[in-house]
């Protein structure tokens, strides 16, 4: 290998590099290179090349280039019109740069040329085989290279010029260049074009590869294209301009803007795809497409935003409902704490009472009150476990259960959701939809609610549940278990004057066509209205009976005959008739062996009168009324205590086994039962025994043991409600029941006098006239 020292001019190249015996044109612009080429075209025709490092360089310094560059040739230099120099030239050989020289307008470099050797080894031949093999291999994968290109390399004897020839044909970045010119040794040169050939032939295969894939994909859908505009060709000729292609595409966009959880997306789109591919005329292609259509339909992000304004609910609940405080003062502790703590889990209120007291409509309202949607779902007579979860997919015309359902009318994720009539649910040998309710209303369960035709959870947990029922006792224990109980017992006298003045009198004036100059009510009438036309807990009968004064009233007007009605006592009872009901009254005088008890039932209070009767005889007891056996039971005890009295009634033994009782509930008709008339009945038998009066004022209520102990009842409110308006004014409860007074409204608490009693002794000694006292004590 031949070396010699020259100096030449200094050319720069920018994004490229020249190998020995290439031949390449170049466009020379910048200043210093021009010069530099117009002084080797005055001399030798020779420049050396040497390449920047960085092309976005404009003027370079001896740092910013290749050391090792090449010398050429200028074998043709042309201007073109835009003042740039276009050059051809002719590699000869690699140089080094060993110094720098710079004159006027141009660098001049001392360069160290190396010439090639020409001869060859074996092992050189050996390399120069495999390249030129690996060669041809390449231009053929590649097909960027001609044959007459190939056929001139493969003709090439020198080993230098070879591996230069091939390294200018591969497609290498300009470091890895400037790394095969940096290779004086010609077999290293030559074995790293091997290497960089096998390199380059297999990423030409992965090349082939993906494109194949590509194109694979490419005609795929180019041709499911030409397949879908066909279609749309047929079934717009048919008639069908979007036909199920466009149906798909809905169900797709609607799908993704469902805001639905990944994994129930991902089956989503594995049924729409199977929805695609079925025939329209298939069975299960119409079973499909019902169920994405309950999947988009369904609400799971889309919520409203609370209103958390106590003050407005509770203008609410009070404009829309007159009484029921506890009830109205449970929801705003519930907005309260969801204003503390922003938590979504929702309270499950079940609402408990007779029917017509308002339950439903409260539940309406509490969703006003929080700005929610409301969605009702009736349970009663729902038998069939699949009413709750759904049916599976795999029966004929199944569906979801009614809580999807609901929540599909609802739109939002979070409305208020009343489960009405929770208590009238049965089970039969298709299942106890009544365990179906647990996972629904159990708070650590419902944000996974499972439904049998959905298949994918549900987060029921930002629902508000309120149930409603008119009977505890036919709720299973673990389904009650579940909810927080708020009994409504009923309305007072005064509530339901309130809740005909505020709301039942104006609505049925609007709906009979009325004005309210044209209708008017007296107050007492109102009351006459509730006492004798309805019995009833709520106010459902009460708005028939107004809507019928209405509508009596509007034909008075629409006849000519009056302008304006009033209804009186006196014109209640012509449009009406005569009273339909009578409410127990308060005896005109005191009475022997009749005594005062009050009761409870599912329309309110009344008083009960107990009477007992003494005969000769041979010591029977006969009990008549129509009683259950509970107050069956309770006329025994009390005979038994009165027994056990004998010597302080200053009766001989032989008493009760020489005369016959009987004790009687009058009403015959009208089933009674309940642990409440013990003390009733004591006193009764006390009374008749002794011959001694009862005070008429005196009602009472309270169960008995045989030691006299007097237990507590239940339904104090509504029996004393009842007992004033019996005109009572004294009324024995037990002593525990001391807790309950307060649940009476003050009006009325105010007008009767409580004695609280633990013994039989203390209610002989309050209801007998003269008192009674047991000398025993």
């Amino acid at each position: 290998m031949s070396k010699r020292l020259e100096n030449k001019p200094l050319l720069p190249l920018r994004g490229l590099l020249v190998y020995p015996s290439m031949v390449l044109h170049i466009d020379v612009g910048r200043a210093r290179s021009v010069a530099a080429l117009e002084y080797a075209m005055l001399n030798d025709n020779q420049i050396f090349l040497a390449t920047q490092k960085d092309l976005r360089i404009e003027s370079p310094e001896k740092e910013d280039l290749y050391t090792i560059g090449t010398l050429v040739n200028v074998k043709q230099m042309l201007k073109l019109p835009n003042g740039t120099l276009r050059i051809l030239v002719e590699g000869i050989s690699r140089g080094e740069i060993k110094s720098y020289s710079e004159e006027k307008n141009f660098t001049t470099v001392s360069v160290e040329v190396q010439e090639d050797p020409t001869t060859k080894d074996a092992e050189t031949e050996a390399l120069m085989r495999t390249l030129l093999g690996y060669f041809e291999k390449y231009a053929k994968s590649s097909n960027k290279i001609t044959t007459e290109t190939i056929d001139s390399v493969t003709d090439i004897d020198e080993p230098g010029r070879l591996a230069d020839v091939i390294a200018s044909h591969l497609p290498l970045k300009i470091a890895e260049k400037q790394e095969i010119l940096s290779i004086y040794n010609i077999k290293k040169r030559l074995d790293h074009l091997i290497i960089r050939l096998h390199d380059e032939q297999e990423v030409l295969n992965l090349e082939k590869k993906i494109n194949s894939k590509v194109k694979q994909a490419m005609e795929r859908t180019q041709k499911e294209y030409y397949l879908r505009e066909q279609m749309k060709a047929i079934q717009s000729e048919l008639g069908d301009r979007e036909g199920k292609t466009g149906e798909i595409a809905d169900l797709r966009k609607r799908i993704e803007s469902s805001g639905m959880p990944e994994s129930t997306q991902k089956v989503a789109f594995k049924e729409l795809d199977r929805y695609e591919k079925l025939p329209a005329a298939s069975a299960e292609s119409g079973v499909i497409r019902n169920y994405i259509e309950w999947l988009v339909s369904i609400p799971w992000t889309e919520a409203t935003t609370d209103r958390l304004d106590i003050k407005h609910a509770e203008d609410i609940l009070n404009r829309d409902h007159d009484g029921l405080e506890k009830v109205k003062e449970r929801i705003l502790e519930y907005l309260s704490v969801r204003q503390l703590t922003q938590s979504v889990r929702g309270p499950i209120l079940c609402l408990v009472g007779p029917p017509g007291v308002g339950k439903t409509s409260l539940a309406r309202s509490v969703a006003e009150s929080l700005n929610r949607k409301f969605v009702r779902v009736s349970l009663g007579g729902v038998r069939d476990e699949s009413e709750i979860r759904g049916h599976r997919r795999t029966y004929v015309g199944a569906m979801p259960g009614r809580i999807i359902q609901g929540m599909k009318k609802a739109g939002t994720i979070n409305p208020v959701f009343l489960l009405d009539e929770i208590d009238k649910m049965s089970n039969d040998f298709r299942g106890d939809p009544s365990a179906a309710m647990l996972e629904v209303l159990d708070p650590e369960q419902n944000h996974n609610f499972s439904d049998h035709y959905i298949e994918e959870s549900y987060n029921l947990s930002q629902v508000m549940f309120l149930a409603t029922a008119n009977d505890l006792s036919t709720i299973p224990g673990p389904l009650l278990d579940r909810m927080e109980v708020i009994s409504i017992a009923g309305y007072t006298e005064m509530e339901k004057t309130q809740i005909a003045k505020n709301h039942l009198i104006p609505k049925q004036i609007e709906e009979n066509g009325l004005k309210k100059s044209q209708f008017i009510i007296k107050d007492e009438s109102i009351v006459d209205l509730i006492r004798y036309y309805t019995r009833e807990a709520g106010v459902r009968n009460l708005q028939r009976q107004i809507a019928t004064l209405c509508r009596k009233a509007a034909k008075v007007i629409v006849s000519g005959d009056k302008k304006r009605v009033t209804v009186n006592q006196k014109v209640l009872i012509e449009m009406l008739g005569k009273y339909k009901f009578h409410y127990g009254q308060a005896e005109t005088e005191n009475q022997i062996g009749v005594a005062t008890g009050l009761a409870y039932t599912t329309v309110g209070g009344d008083t009960l009168q107990i009477e007992v009767s003494l005969t000769p005889g041979k010591g029977k007891i006969l009990l008549t009324g129509k009683l259950g056996e509970v107050m069956k039971e309770s006329a025994q005890t009390a005979l038994s205590y009165v027994r056990s009295l004998s010597s302080q009634l200053g009766i001989d033994n032989n008493y009760f086994d020489e005369n016959d009782i009987h004790i009687h509930v009058p009403e015959g008709a009208v089933p009674k039962d309940g642990p409440s008339a013990g003390i009733t009945m004591c006193t009764a038998l006390v009374s008749a025994i002794t011959n001694t009066p009862i005070k008429r004022e005196v009602g009472m209520t309270g169960e008995i043991t045989l030691r006299g102990r007097v237990l507590p009842i239940g339904g104090l409110k509504e029996k004393s409600l009842g007992a004033h308006r019996a005109g009572l004014t004294t009324i024995i409860i037990p002593k525990d029941n001391i807790r309950d007074i307060d649940d009476i409204p003050e009006s009325i608490r105010e007008q009767l006098t409580f004695k609280p009693v633990s013994s039989a002794d203390e209610v002989l000694n309050i209801a007998l006239v003269g008192g009674f006292k047991n000398e025993s004590k």
